[in-house]
């Protein structure tokens, strides 16, 4: 039972990490509208290119440029394109 106690504790701090790590991150863009700006013109400059912001491309550039994981660039890309240009695919 103890052991049992333990790995869960251990899990939630570690999904509590995550969760903070990606509200800092999502934080950062909003309180740096210039930085979102810079993104959506980003996505912009794909959509010219019949390439969606969701792609896998995408992603990966915004992974590279703000040295973070595929799946928090996938969840900056989303929030980002909600905010800030929902105009774009």
């Amino acid at each position: 039972m103890n052991g049992l106690l333990i790995t869960l504790i251990f899990t939630s701090f570690g999904i509590s990490q995550n969760a903070m790590a990606q509200s800092r991150l999502l934080e950062g863009v909003k309180r740096n509208p210039d930085e979102a700006n810079s993104i959506c013109e980003s996505f912009r400059e794909l959509n010219k290119e019949n390439i969606s912001a969701g792609s896998k491309k995408s992603i990966q550039k915004i992974s590279i440029q703000k040295n973070i994981s595929e799946v928090d660039a996938e969840i900056l890309s989303m929030y980002v394109r909600g905010l800030y240009c929902p105009e774009t695919f």
